[in-house]
């Protein structure tokens, strides 16, 4: 065999016989295509931002006077408490020339003082079970169902307690300064202890009133401008 013959090639493909020829190789993207479909993506992808209803700038002032309707009903849950507690221990006995001979005075012969008590701790025990109300039209200002709810219940607290002090404050009166007319001499120079604390518990129920007469004001007052 000479140099001078030309050698023949014989293409040979990694392809099983009967198959044809091997497909080409899939063109490579070009940059900017591969860069503009993570962009697409993202920006697809994107969560809208919607604005917040629950803090509205209109309700700025209506969730100020929600605030301070709830610090008013921690204020006037003191002084509710209190008269209940003052009226319930207000009991005092006195011993006279031995303790065979003694007077006392308690408030459950009163039924004024009595009427006080159970006022006084119910209007406590209202503003106590109220606050997780009050505290919710704070979140939520634009609410009225619940303003009007703690409107009639601040209403009717509010005359049940005006009816137990001014009745204890009758009572508490008579014992300081008697009745000549009818011969009822004032029994606060002897038991001044009982006195004491019933005088101090009509204090601090007027001052309960004075609190849920400003807690009904407020309440009307935001539900008008609702």
């Amino acid at each position: 065999m000479s140099t001078s013959e030309a050698a023949t090639v014989i293409p040979v493909y990694d392809v099983a016989p009967g198959q044809g020829a091997p497909s080409k190789a899939p063109a490579a993207a070009p940059p900017s295509a591969a860069a503009a479909a993570p962009a697409a993506a993202a920006t697809t992808t994107t969560p809208r931002k919607f604005p917040m209803r629950f803090f509205r700038r209109s309700d700025r002032g209506s969730r100020c006077m929600a605030f301070l309707d709830f610090l008013l009903r921690i204020a006037a849950f003191g002084p509710a408490l209190a008269a209940a507690i003052a009226t319930g221990t207000s009991d005092e006995t006195l011993s006279v020339f031995t303790e065979f001979f003694q007077f006392r005075a308690r408030f459950d012969d009163f039924p004024a003082f009595l009427f006080l008590m159970v006022a006084s701790a119910i209007a406590a025990g209202y503003l106590l079970l109220s606050l997780p109300f009050s505290a919710v039209v704070v979140l939520r200002p634009q609410t009225t169902v619940l303003r009007l709810l703690l409107l009639v219940c601040d209403t009717i607290m509010l005359g049940l307690l005006t009816a137990g002090a001014a009745a204890a404050a009758a009572i508490v009166d008579l014992a300081h300064s008697g009745n000549e007319r009818a011969n009822w001499v004032p029994i606060c120079m002897q038991f001044h202890g009982f006195c004491r604390r019933t005088s101090g518990a009509v204090v601090a129920s007027f001052l309960s009133v004075f609190i849920f007469v400003l807690l009904v004001v407020l309440a009307a007052f935001s539900i008008r401008k609702r």
